[in-house]
């Protein structure tokens, strides 16, 4: 067997975002040992990429009328409960929603540095799906203030960190995760983590998508670990297209265009000039009469704010994506197949105060001016609602001694999530799954590795490395990007869904056998060969889920299934995995209590 070094730690942290190193605070703050591995560089998560604010219902912006906005966490409950078409896991939004608050006030007591009031509170701007003004921000660069502020409290508080080091298995004993097993990025030498409890946090899985906001580390191994050892998976169809990605030039498509653009003004215009946020049907049933009917509203609005009848680019995500895929099916988008955010109205000294970010990016890899032309925006693959069921009190997992957090978890977000809501559930739930692992470990002892797992894992890291045929990885995964893109986008039929899942089916039979030159150092191709069967296999559940929910509610639009379905309202799909098969069936959301059903009635 390959040599391999080993460590022991009472918690071992798999994710360096912001809900692993919230969770490293926690467990650490609990008297535990803990050890953090992360695939990149630390300070170089997917946490950064979040640019517009953090949800939070602190209610410190007034209208001109010198009242403070109505928001509190009842308001933001509800406005989570509609983003997500009522799949949410009550008592999850409950949680999040009432703890929220504190957690952003938290950060500002370890350092962070917001945007503020004329009164000097921390200054909350507008977002789609968001009855009030509740994105606490940093101008368009909060998710890198977060995790400056958490890594920098992370660090003092003692952790003892791993990185550029890829996990690939859990390791079990009696069906308890009790290890961990990968292998360092840049010399291939293999490594084994013992520890008493494990938080996973390894974020989310977009590169199976040919266009994503997603960065290179998300390819879901940390969900696959852990759904090889036994852990449910749930929402797994549930992929959000975020409405606004680069769309030009064309070696920049995807990347993000955050939703703070039209928070601060920002409309999105056909290819005749129309702002076609303004139609009618592009508005579901459940928003009627919340929003400006005309642009002189709107641009009223966006003056006095006055917490309604709020621009309808400030939608949810699912209905602003579905509106431009629309439009540009229909003819009515740019040349480049897109159509255009303008923002160029709100004036250049305004635009590089409160969106420096999105005015260097459009410059400096486009080209384009945004204090002076508009954007060319299409949507792109940019976060997974579904992931690895964690009840919400403590994140455990279904696998003992296995705990999750932020978007490798499910449960808080339902159908669709609301922007901002992803940085304030990596802080509420990496709290919460620090604490809950630190308990654990408390009652628990170091398990016994078992070799034979490790022997195993090996044979698949290293087959590639000795085999005399087979297909290369990255014409796998080209392929595989193509056909989740055509088949498995925004707009979802029967037919394309069975292509996709044929297609899918068909790489991962021509993945058994992958070729690969070199050694285990330095060799991105040989890191490429695992990354392409945790991204095969992940594919497989998401295709399989999107086929079995007939109906279209939040991220799942199913062309031949257009409406909501009230049975399929009232549950989750759950997958595990079978000896030879993913395993899917239909479980009841978690009731509502009484005390949650009465604030959704008062705030609707």
């Amino acid at each position: 067997m390959e040599a391999y070094e080993t460590f022991e730690y009472d918690v071992l942290v798999i994710g360096a975002g912001g809900a692993g190193l919230r969770a490293v605070i926690a467990a650490r703050e609990a008297g535990c040992s803990v050890g953090v591995v992360c695939k990149s560089l630390l300070g170089k998560a997917h946490t950064v990429m979040a640019e517009g604010g953090v949800a939070a219902a602190l209610g410190n912006m007034k209208s001109l009328d010198g009242q403070n906005e109505p928001d509190s966490w009842k308001v933001h409950l509800t406005d989570t409960f509609k983003g997500g078409a009522f799949l949410n896991n009550p008592r999850t939004v409950e949680i999040f929603a009432k703890e929220a608050p504190e957690r952003v006030l938290e950060l500002e007591q370890y350092g962070a540095v917001f945007d503020r009031t004329p009164e000097g509170l921390i200054a909350e701007r507008p977002f789609g799906g968001h009855k009030y003004r509740r994105l606490n921000h940093v101008g368009d660069r909060t998710g890198l203030e977060l995790i400056r502020t958490v890594q920098d409290k992370a660090v003092g508080v003692g952790m003892s960190v791993h990185m550029e080091v890829t996990l690939t298995r859990l390791l079990t004993e009696d069906g308890r995760v009790v290890g961990a097993f990968g292998y360092h990025r840049d010399n291939g030498k293999f490594v084994v983590f013992r520890a008493k409890a494990f938080v996973l946090a390894t974020g989310g899985w977009g590169r199976m998508y040919k266009f994503t906001s997603n960065s290179w580390e998300g390819t879901g191994d940390g969900l696959q670990m852990a759904y090889n050892v036994g852990a449910e998976l749930m929402d797994m169809e549930m992929i959000q297209f975020h409405p606004t990605g680069m769309a030009w030039p064309p070696g920049m498509r995807g990347i993000l265009v955050t939703e703070g653009v039209r928070g601060e003004g920002g409309i999105l215009k056909n290819n005749k000039g129309e702002r076609f946020m303004f139609n009618p049907d592009y508005t579901p049933a459940l928003y009627k009469g919340q929003f400006a009917e005309t642009p002189e509203e709107a641009a009223r609005w966006l003056d006095d704010k006055k917490a309604n009848r709020r621009p309808p680019e400030l939608l949810p995500r699912d209905v602003v994506a579905r509106a431009i895929y629309k439009e540009v099916e229909a003819g009515r988008g740019t040349e480049h197949k897109a159509v255009y955010l303008d923002v160029t109205h709100r004036g250049a000294e305004y635009i590089k105060r409160k969106l420096p970010s999105m005015y260097e990016q459009f410059h400096a890899l486009g080209a384009v001016d945004i204090t002076k032309e508009p954007m060319e925006v299409y949507p792109t693959i940019h976060y997974t609602m579904g992931g690895v069921w964690a009840e919400p009190e403590g994140c455990a997992t279904s696998v003992p001694g296995l705990f999750a957090a932020g978007e490798v978890a499910a449960g808080l977000h339902g159908a669709n999530r609301l922007g901002g809501n992803s940085l304030s559930d990596i802080l509420v739930f990496g709290k919460r799954a620090g604490e809950g692992a630190a308990a654990f470990a408390k009652t628990a002892k170091l398990g016994k590795i078992d070799n034979a797992q490790i022997e195993e894992e090996l044979g698949v890291l290293m087959a590639p490395l000795s085999a005399t045929t087979g297909e290369s990885p990255y014409a796998i995964h080209s392929e595989l990007q193509e056909t989740m893109q055509n088949d498995c986008m925004i707009a979802r039929t029967e037919e394309g869904l069975s292509r996709a899942l044929a297609k899918v089916e068909e790489l991962k039979a021509r993945a058994k056998t992958l070729k690969v030159s070199g050694g285990t150092a330095f060799n991105p191709g040989w890191h490429a060969a695992r990354d392409i069967r945790f991204m095969l296999a992940t594919s497989e559940i998401i295709v399989r889920c999107a086929l079995q929910r007939k109906e279209s509610r939040g991220a799942q639009w199913r062309l031949d299934y257009p409406s909501l379905d009230a049975e399929w309202g009232k549950k989750n799909l759950i997958a595990t995995k079978g000896s030879d098969r993913v395993n899917i069936v239909e479980r009841p959301i978690t009731p509502m209590t009484d005390e949650i059903k009465a604030i959704i009635e008062e705030y609707k």
